[in-house]
């Protein structure tokens, strides 16, 4: 019979810090396309918003 492994040692808090900003830096090429592509998204909203309600009241 084989032994279990043992369980990996607990991870510390600063641990778990440093490894959350690394994390974090790795993803923010990605949080910036989503917010840019949110800021798109919201420009184009409105504009076509305003654009039904210059029709609406024009016609």
């Amino acid at each position: 019979m084989r032994a279990s492994p043992g369980r990996p040692a607990p991870r510390t808090a600063a641990t778990r810090t440093k490894r959350l900003i690394r994390w974090a830096v790795r993803q923010r090429r990605a949080a910036a396309g989503h917010l840019l592509r949110g800021a798109c998204y919201g420009i184009g909203t409105g504009a076509a918003s305003l654009l039904v309600l210059w029709l609406q009241e024009h016609l």
